[in-house]
Formats: structure tokens, sequence, C-alpha cells
């Protein structure tokens, strides 16, 4: 029983159709009565034992694929969380009764992912609509010449199905090779900060669910002369391999503006005037800040970015949004952006995101602002790595976020 008073476990096992529950692992978890009524097996022939050593492939027919295929879905589903319908199966299934006699039997399967509380799958939902009698129906109707043709039809439909799934699968392994080059794009453009002497820093980038793991969202630190540390973050508008080409070009730019110029207002403004030379950089936005650890204060500039938080020993938070000028290249004319310097105390944080932490559809962004302070109230003191996998469990919605995001903790 649950909250609600609904025994999910009776309603799990009254389903009309046939469901199993299987683990990442593809070990059976669970069983309805639907299930162990298609299959010929009991639930304990079933629970606690792996797919296919339960349901193999039919050892007299070389061309058997249907433990091939459904292995792919399964394991598919498990590594990306996404739902696979597959095409129509041809499964024969072992009779119970006669070992080594094999019917030839044709399935619907539908796998779905049911994740645990920190989003990750935890097991495998597999609904089966068995269609074997359908098709002896049809393949047996009417005169001898129409069951022929029925036939026909149906080894049609079956072989169309077939190529169906074979066209599937080279688009799936097109779309992981694409991924992989993603994440090798990804890596090169936001390597993992080096080690900064005694400072400690922590970065996390958390792309879209459905994204190929590549964004426009940024982050740079570079280390400046006098015990000076510049951090910044930024957000091109757009998703995928064209807005990571433009957020590369920024990233790069800004790192080499901030180390010749006076403070991060200049480099803003050096970065526009060079946004307005790269296409898609239009109305990207940065936030930086320049950390001066000798003299204990913070000298800030911020692009139409959302302002970063500091968090003070005592729990206090103030997001510094006193010098907040509109995105790149968004004047017509340059003009020269505002910046601000605040101090800090030993044992601070400061908190740089991109907008996807605190951005939700049809709320205000004070709402999420809120929610971010809170966190960071509940969780001063933790250490960066802590704080910043603390911050995203609190703010990164359980089934992943509807927009990219980047996160920098740094100790100060």
């Amino acid at each position: 029983m649950n909250g609600s008073g609904i025994h999910y476990e009776a309603v799990f096992r009254a389903l009309p159709a046939p469901v199993a529950l299987l683990t990442t692992d593809l070990v059976y978890a669970d069983v309805n009565r639907a299930f162990t009524t298609m299959t010929g097996r009991t639930r304990e022939q079933l629970v606690g034992h792996y797919l296919f050593d339960v349901f193999p492939d039919n050892p007299d027919d070389p061309g058997a694929s249907g433990m091939r295929n459904l292995g792919a879905s399964l394991r598919r589903v498990a590594a990306t969380g996404e739902r696979d319908t597959m095409a129509l199966q041809r499964y024969d299934v072992e009779d119970p009764t006669r070992p080594g006699v094999w019917e030839e039997r044709y399935f619907s399967p539908v796998n779905t992912p049911i994740r645990g509380p920190d989003g990750e799958v935890v097991l495998i939902l597999h609904r089966v609509e068995e269609v074997t009698e359908l098709i002896r129906a049809r393949g047996g109707a009417g005169a001898a010449g129409d069951g022929d043709r029925a036939r026909g039809l149906e080894a049609e439909l079956y072989n169309r199905a077939r190529e169906l799934q074979e066209v599937n699968e080279r688009l799936r392994q097109a779309h992981s090779r694409e991924h992989e080059i993603a994440l090798s794009l990804q890596a090169a453009m936001l390597p993992v900060p080096r080690p900064l002497g005694q400072r400690t820093a922590a970065v996390r980038y958390r792309p879209a669910v459905g994204a190929l793991n590549v964004c426009g969202d940024w982050y740079d630190l570079a280390e400046l002369p006098g015990d000076r540390l510049a951090v910044a973050v930024g957000d091109v508008v757009g998703h995928g391999l064209a807005a990571a080409g433009v957020m590369g070009q920024l990233r790069s730019a800004l790192s080499a503006a901030s180390l010749v110029a006076e403070g991060p207002a200049r480099a803003l403004d050096v970065l526009s005037l060079y946004a307005r030379s790269v296409d898609g950089a239009e109305s990207a936005t940065v936030f930086q800040a320049v950390i001066d650890w000798s003299s204990h204060t913070l000298t800030y500039s911020s692009a139409g970015h959302p302002p970063a938080a500091l968090v003070r020993p005592d729990a206090a938070v103030r997001f510094l949004d006193a010098a907040t000028d509109p995105p790149l290249g968004a004047r017509p004319e340059p003009v020269a952006r505002p910046q601000a310097t605040i101090p800090f105390t030993a044992g601070s944080s400061l908190v740089l995101y991109t907008d996807g932490l605190i951005e939700r559809r049809d709320e205000d962004i004070d709402t999420g602002l809120q929610r971010l302070a809170g966190s960071l109230t509940r969780h001063h003191g933790a250490g960066p790595e802590a704080l910043a996998d603390a911050v995203l469990a609190d703010l990164i919605p359980v089934g992943g976020a509807t927009d990219d995001t980047a996160l920098v903790v740094i100790g100060l």
C-alpha cells in the first residue's frame, strides 16, 4: 500500500497484459499471472533467473535472432533510460512439457525504464503481446487460395518488420558513433580544471534529457598573477554540435582576454566585440568573476547571465547582481560594461551556474533563485565537491533536466 491506499503489487499481478520486471542485468525480478500463463512457466521458474537462460534461441534455427534483438533492446533501455518499442519478433519457445520441441511464436514487445530516486534506471518493465494466434488465424482464413495469399502477406509483413529492425539497429549504431564524437568534443572544449594549488574547485556539467551530451553551456577557470583566479560560466542559445562549436570559440576568446584585460567588465567588452564575428553567438550570456585572495575581494560582471551566489560561513546567501548588462552583441554600439567588487571572508563559497539549474517552464525565475538559495543554505560549509553534488541533487528533476546545466563551485 502507499499513501493513496492503492496496492500496486496487486495491480501488477492483475494486469491483463503479460508483464515482467527485469533487473538491468536481465534477471527476472517479478512477473504477473498473465506472463506465466503466456510463457507456460511458473513464477518460480522465472523470478531470479537470467532471461536468456529461461528463453534461449531455438538451437535448430540458424537464423534465429530473437535473443539478439531483445537483448539489444533491453540493454539500450538500461543504458539510455528511453522506452523502446520493438518490431514484430519471431521468437521460438521450447515446450515446457516436451523438452527439445520448439514452438514457432510471434511477439510484440515494449520495454520501458523504471527509474530510482536518483534518476538511474533500476528496473525494466517488459510488456509482451503475443500475436502468434493472430498470424495463424489469418494464415488459415478463407479458401485455400486465400489462405496462401494471406500467408504470403504475413510473410511479407514479417520480412519488412525484420528489415525495419535492421535499419533501426544501423541507425542506433550511427547515433552511438555520433554520441562518442560528441563526448570527445565536449571533453576537448570543457577539460577538467587543473589543480589550483591550495584552492579547491568543483565543476559539473549535465546535458538536457535526450541531448547528445554536448551543448552551448560552458565554464572556464584561468589563473591570474597575484594569487587571483578568473572564473566564468556562459550559455550559447541552442543545443547540439553547432551550439558547442560557438561555445568553444567564446570560451577560448574569454580565457585569452582574461589574461590581459583590466577586470572582468573589460574582458566581457572584448568578448562582446568578438561575438559579433561569430555566427550563432548573438544573445549568448556570460558571468565572470575575478577572485583576489590577497585582498579577499570578488570583482564581477554579467552579460545577461543569472547572478552567481556567494555563500558565507554563517549560511547567508548573496546573489551578485549589481553589475548586470545585456547579453553579448545585444547593443548596436559598444558601451563599457559595469563591474562591481565585494569583500568575502575565508570559508565562503562562490557558486556560478547556467540557467538550466534554476529555470522551469511556467515558473518565475525568482522562484528558482529562492530554491537555489535554500539548497545553498542547507549545505553551507560543505566543500566544493560535496556542495556541487548536493545542489544538483536538490535542483535537477529526477527524470533529468529539460535544459543543459553547467555548475562551478569555488572554495574561498
